[in-house]
């Protein structure tokens, strides 16, 4: 096989986009997500436009028992996964803390904290096994800046912001690299599922300004990606030009 790119949230927005770029790019895929109807969708369509292997897994990476059996169940020659892409994460809710569901806060920490740590801790033992690999996580300017009513996605994005420092170190030795990208707004049903299906106030948040669409983040993931083995991008931020802070990302 290629060289191969495991994709997690790749049922839609970033992951989706992140699973034709490196399908572009001549990688065999592992894709997971939560919508088993979408992957097995999103397969046959890679599959026939760029002739690449493409693996589904579906699961919920909030499940951590879930998680582990499913990445294991994988075939061997799927577990020699050159790029891990930490895409799956949400928001849920836009209150001040004192009024945000306690629900709400579980499932952004299981979801942005919990789920990228139990998909990591089985993919990084398949690269130091490999002996190379490279761990690209989804942070957001919300792991660099806290804005109102942001409060605990703001918390779950500062911890993936330490995570990713503290797995370079860890990784090091095992010559495994790791990188955050930090996107600002970008349009895709992100705001849809933070506001539960509520299309019409989701919409308003890119009211006045061009945002950052999902293939522009999968774009520079790719470009991370396809440094020379000597070249970590260890962070990296990247903003739709009009937005000047985080204060304008949400207008909820």
């Amino acid at each position: 096989m290629s060289k191969i790119a495991l994709i997690t949230g790749a049922t839609a927005g970033i992951g989706e986009a992140c699973a034709h770029v490196f399908a572009r790019e001549g990688y065999d895929l592992v894709l997971t997500g939560r919508r088993l109807e979408r992957l097995e969708k999103l397969a046959k369509h890679l599959n026939d436009k760029y002739n690449v292997e493409v693996a589904i897994s579906s699961f919920d990476v909030r499940n951590r028992e879930d998680t582990i059996s499913n990445l294991e169940a994988l075939p061997a020659k799927w577990k020699k996964v050159t790029v891990l892409v930490n895409n799956a994460g949400l928001s849920q809710g836009l209150d001040p803390i004192q009024k945000g569901y306690i629900d709400d806060w579980e499932t952004m920490i299981d979801t942005n904290v919990k789920g990228l740590l139990y998909v990591s801790r089985v993919v990084s033992n398949w690269m130091i096994e490999n002996g190379k690999g490279h761990i690209i996580n989804l942070g957001s300017i919300a792991g660099k800046e806290v804005y109102a009513n942001g409060n605990v996605y703001c918390a779950t994005k500062h911890a993936v912001d330490a995570l990713n420092k503290g797995m370079r170190i860890d990784l090091l030795p095992h010559g495994i690299k790791v990188t955050a990208i930090h996107p600002g707004a970008v349009e895709t049903e992100f705001s849809e599922v933070r506001f539960k299906g509520d299309k019409e106030r989701a919409k308003k948040v890119y009211e006045g300004f061009e945002p950052l669409a999902a293939e522009d983040v999968a774009e520079t993931i790719w470009f991370i990606a396809s440094r020379p083995a000597h070249v970590n991008i260890n962070d990296i931020l990247i903003m739709p030009t009009a937005q000047a802070n985080a204060g304008t990302i949400f207008r909820g």
